[in-house]
């Protein structure tokens, strides 16, 4: 299992026109195959008047689950192309789909190439790209006299709120890489002097902002 991988953060969707056909570029993270066929099947059916919908994806953070399709484009053209980019960005629980409205001029299989490789390029450039790390979620539960003082310590640290709930103090439910988190809650209890109260709930993969 790694440490940590790159990935994207929801939906990015991209537009070009090349040689009057339309290309329209869909990613997502998809976190397994059920996940990548699920988007797949939602994109082809929302442009299902398309010529084509290819698609590529790597489904998991090992880079060995991965399939492709040039969706009656010539052999080659588009979805292996398209899988290329998403190694070349070291990108992990990922797919693209690049659905192609036909403008009546053919491009030729390098023409094809190009453009499907590119159209999966620049969307990927623009997409919400996060670094999955292993983080330990816990429950901070802080007096309302030192939620101010605690607010700007998690902004100052990039730790993400999952969840702030209001009861008799506030519980803040705060995500931090697992590797960080005995310094950061030493300094949290330094910072409020003692008075918070600190339940660690779970480790998993979270997706810190880069």
């Amino acid at each position: 299992m790694p440490e940590k991988y790159l990935s994207v953060l929801g939906d990015c969707r991209t537009q070009k026109t090349i040689e009057k056909s339309r290309f329209i570029t869909t990613s997502r993270h998809v976190e397994d195959e059920e996940a990548a066929k699920r988007f797949i099947a939602e994109i082809s059916a929302e442009f299902s008047d398309a010529t084509h919908n290819c698609y590529a994806y790597i489904c998991d953070n090992l880079g060995n689950f991965l399939r492709f399709s040039d969706d009656n484009e010539p052999q080659g053209t588009a979805g292996m192309p398209m899988l290329e980019v998403i190694k070349n960005n070291s990108l992990f629980e990922v797919a693209v789909v690049v659905t192609r409205y036909f403008g009546g001029i053919k491009l030729g299989a390098g023409g094809l190439v190009r453009a499907y490789s590119g159209a999966a390029a620049e969307n990927l450039a623009t997409a919400n790209k996060v670094m999955y790390q292993m983080c330990v979620e816990s429950r901070y539960k802080i007096d309302y006299s030192s939620v101010d003082i605690a607010l700007r310590f998690f902004a100052d640290s990039n730790a993400d709120i999952i969840n702030t709930e209001y009861l008799n103090e506030v519980h803040f439910t705060v995500a931090v890489k697992r590797e960080e988190e005995a310094l950061f809650n030493a300094n949290l209890i330094n910072r409020l002097n003692g008075r918070v109260q600190i339940k660690k709930i779970r480790e998993y993969f979270f997706p810190f902002r880069i």
